[in-house]
């Protein structure tokens, strides 16, 4: 125990004794220095303040004022000027390498001040605060010159109440009646009432117990007034500090802690910490706590198995043993006290769980176990082996792996593990009996962590029969390749594609099928395997790719159950110039001015050498107005008009050759527009009743004339058969006798190289007719080329006879077409009817015709009623 005494202005303070516990460091042997000096200058000594810290000697001063320091032995000096200050005050504080803190208080008088006691002192234990100088009355606030120290009081004081604990006075109070003030926290302002002040005396007063808890310190302002309520001194702050008592037990941040360790931890191993909390100051041995254990359960295999830190609360393994399968779980009875252990105490648990550790081998239930499995299988299980471990379940070093140590050289099986931690052996390659009937594999099992010890691992021998099955026929090859020209004839023999049957063992009769046969060319013999061609083959088939068409041939036994094995058979065909080349262009229009060329391609359905170069000529007139040209590629030609032609539609043939042998040729007609073009390249539309002209009314009075020829012809063919006598429409021989070919063409397509353009001529020559029953401007219909195939020829007259009804352009249909000239006059008689004798109608009856209506009845009149 120890008093501070300290002084503001010349006023002697008596600090209340604290109560100090026992450290390594005992401080400063004052709490408060105080240095007479007549002035302060620069790199003046002031004095020393004394420090004790038995046994350590790193120990650092601080101040909190830059005009002064300290050195390392406790002298003061001054660094910086000091202006118009006859008095200073500020604090030093001592470190220690335990981070440890120290304060005391530095007063330094000048001018010849000095301490004295005041005859008003009600106590001399008691503080005497005194107010500073002050030039005005005015209640502005002023900067003190220094810090008034802090008061400390007791926490948890038992009184009596109110308790004095310092006092207030006024250098004036001598002179002028003055009354004292206090305000701030604990005074006017929440918590109200904990301090109060005499208003005569100044006298300072505590009113109830304080705990440092709720407020550690209490930072109060002084007044001091005259009777009229104006302040005689410049306010001051008065500092209350709350002194710790030990009243707070400590607190275990959990009631219970949780922590692991494995099993065979070595000694030292951590298993986890625990902490508490003191609400008293810390750093004061009222916080300070100590941990202790004071059970420990079960007490196997030693009663001390775990220690603890006291100032960490880390609990290590003490002792080694730790075992899973014996004792897996610890609980300990833990305490934490204040006061290093000595002061108040409380009590919380730690479990402590024991991780397994792979310490037990997994050991097979069955060493040696034989089973049948049937041959060929796949994905197969053979058995499952079951296994022990002493180990936690489910946990790594309980689950087992599995390998395959011996009889697995082909890597026919394979071994997992399933759910239940049993291994599975499988069949993942097909065994064959006839090989091998009898395997030997050998297992070996381990955790899916390493051993802590080095014991050996448990294997099991598994001893697997194979058992016989029918098995298919295999051909041999699997794939068979022959190579055979398109055009083999029917009947011939393609191969002979025959199986073996792997059960050597068993007599077995193999038989044949076709199997796949898209384009169904093919024939298989039941008993020899024989293949031969039924049908004719075509490269060009949409069954053959590749110039390959495939096939499959099955083999069957009269095994129980029957077993087929399929072969593959693929045929590669020999091109044979089969199939003519084709020309084909897009419809094109040819401009007659700036004519630009027309691509042709050649498609030819065979391969090389029946394909390219080929030959292409213009037939049948058409070099006339057109010519050919090669271009850089074998199957692009190029079309060229020569010289300009009358617009419209042209077919122009060609005649396409290719190199196979023998060639063949190929006419194929072009159609090509022809037209009057504009700058831009487009065709100028022509104007229907234009290319009428006087040719279409002539076209026009010619079909008339022939509707009236043909009325007149049918009347007198009515009249001459009412006047004989009614005969046989047809005579009496046979119909057929009378049908005449004349489709017959003679020596192919040679025979066909005429001039088609003398026909042209002709229906260029006809006469312009005018049409004003059609709409102008229509677009020329489009007619169908000469077909090359002759017998495409009727589809041909059709299709274009269509066309040409519905082009108005054409003339009419009994318009006289002038196909070329012959030249005039004629030996021969008119053949027209008009021409004959009226003898010629003395056979005809046309008495029919008063039967026909008023509309006949001229008719009848001149032809009918008899003879005249």
């Amino acid at each position: 125990m120890r008093n501070f005494i300290f002084s503001t202005l010349g006023i002697l303070f008596l600090l209340v004794p604290i109560s100090e516990t026992s450290t390594r460091c005992k401080g400063f042997d004052q709490g408060c220095y105080t240095f007479h000096v007549p002035s302060l200058e620069v790199g003046q000594i002031l004095g020393k303040v004394n420090f004790n810290c038995s046994g350590q000697k790193a120990v650092i001063f601080e101040t909190d004022d830059s005009h002064f320091q300290v050195d390392s032995n406790g002298r003061i000096s001054v660094t910086e000027p000091l202006f118009q200050k006859n008095q200073a005050s500020f604090f030093v504080t001592a470190y220690n390498e335990a981070e440890e803190q120290w304060d005391a208080i530095i007063r330094v008088l000048t001018n010849g001040e000095k301490l004295k006691s005041s005859a008003d002192d009600k106590s001399k234990n008691v503080p005497i605060i005194r107010f500073p100088h002050s030039s005005g009355s005015s209640l502005r606030r002023k900067k003190r010159e220094w810090v008034i120290p802090a008061m400390s009081h007791s926490e948890n004081s038992m009184g009596p109440f109110p308790e004095f604990i310092v006092k207030i006075a006024s250098s004036r109070q001598k002179e002028i009646t003055v009354h004292y003030f206090i305000s701030g926290p604990g005074a006017d302002q929440p918590p109200r009432g904990v301090f109060t002040i005499k208003k005569t005396t100044g006298d300072v007063l505590v009113n109830k117990p304080l705990d440092r808890e709720d407020i550690p310190i209490y930072n109060l302002i002084a007044l001091a007034k005259d009777e009229d309520g104006v302040a005689v001194e410049d306010p001051v702050d008065i500092v209350i500090k709350v002194i710790d008592q030990n009243d707070n037990r400590p607190k275990f941040t959990l009631s219970t802690f949780y922590g692991n360790v494995s099993e065979g931890a070595a000694t030292g191993t951590k298993v986890m910490t625990v902490t508490a909390t003191d609400d008293d100051q810390q750093g004061n041995q009222n916080a300070l706590i100590a941990y202790s254990i004071l059970n420990q359960d079960p007490n196997m295999p030693s009663a001390n198995m775990f220690t603890i830190s006291s100032s960490t609360g880390l609990i290590t393994v003490q002792n080694s043993g730790l075992d899973r399968e014996s004792v897996n779980q610890y609980t300990l009875d833990i305490q934490a006290a204040d006061l290093e252990g000595q002061g108040m105490a409380t009590k919380a648990k730690a479990i402590i769980t024991i991780l397994d550790a792979n310490d037990n081998v997994p050991q097979f239930v069955t060493k040696e176990v034989t089973v049948e499995v049937p041959e060929n299988e796949v994905d197969y299980d053979v058995t499952r082996l079951a296994v022990t471990d002493e180990d936690a379940r489910g946990e790594p070093a309980w689950k087992a792996v599995y390998r395959i140590v011996f009889g697995n050289d082909r890597e026919q099986f394979s071994v997992t593990t399933d759910s239940e931690n049993n291994g599975v052996l499988k069949i993942i390659k097909p065994l064959d009996y006839e090989k091998n009937k009898k395997h030997e594999v050998i297992i070996e099992v381990k955790n899916e962590i390493e051993l802590t010890s080095g014991m050996p691992l448990s294997s099991a021998t598994v001893t697997i029969l194979v058992s016989d099955a029918n098995e298919a026929p295999i051909f041999n090859p699997n794939e068979k390749v022959e190579e055979k020209p398109e055009n083999l004839p029917k009947g011939s023999t393609v191969t002979t594609y025959t199986a073996k049957d792997p059960d050597t063992a068993q007599m077995q009769i193999i038989r044949y099928r076709m199997g796949s046969d898209p384009a169904e060319w093919f024939a298989v013999d039941l008993e020899t395997g024989m293949i031969k061609l039924k049908s004719e083959m075509d490269r060009e088939s949409v069954y053959v790719k590749n110039s390959t068409y495939m096939a499959t041939i099955l083999a069957y036994d009269d095994g129980t159950p029957p077993a087929t094995g399929t072969g593959t058979l693929l045929v590669k065909l020999e091109d044979i110039n089969d199939n003519p080349p084709i020309a084909t262009a897009p419809l094109n229009h040819v401009c007659n001015h700036n004519p630009l060329p027309i691509n042709v391609t050649i498609i030819d359905k065979d391969i090389e050498p029946n394909t390219f170069p080929y030959v292409v000529t213009l037939v049948h007139g058409a070099a006339y107005n057109w010519t050919i040209k090669n271009t850089e590629y074998a199957d692009v030609k190029m079309l060229l008009l020569k010289k300009e032609v009358e617009p419209g539609m042209y077919e122009v043939p060609l005649k396409v050759t290719d190199s196979g042998h023998p060639s063949l040729p190929q006419v194929t007609g072009l159609q090509v527009q022809v037209c009057d073009c504009y700058d831009s390249g487009a065709c100028k539309e022509r104007m229907i009743g234009a290319s009428f002209g006087i040719s279409g009314i002539l076209a026009i009075l010619g079909a008339i004339l022939a509707l009236l020829i043909l009325v007149l012809l049918l009347l007198l063919f009515v009249k001459k058969r009412q006047k004989v006598k009614k005969e046989p429409l047809l005579p009496e021989e046979d119909v057929r006798d009378n049908i005449y070919y004349y489709d017959e063409e003679g020596g192919g397509e040679e025979d066909q190289d005429y001039d088609l353009s003398q026909i042209h001529r002709g229906l260029d020559a006809r006469p312009e007719v005018v049409r004003n029953d059609v709409a102008p401007l229509h677009t020329a219909p489009q007619y169908r080329p000469r077909p090359a195939n002759p017998d495409e020829i009727g589809n041909f007259i059709d299709e274009n006879l269509k066309t040409a009804d519905n082009d108005p352009t054409a003339p009419p249909y009994d318009s006289l077409l002038v196909f070329d000239y012959e030249g005039g006059g004629s030996e021969a008689d008119s053949l027209s009817s008009l021409n004959s004798s009226t003898n010629s109608d003395l056979d005809q009856d046309y008495d029919h015709l008063n039967n026909w209506g008023p509309r006949f009845k001229k008719l009848a009149e001149m032809y009918g009623g008899g003879e005249e």
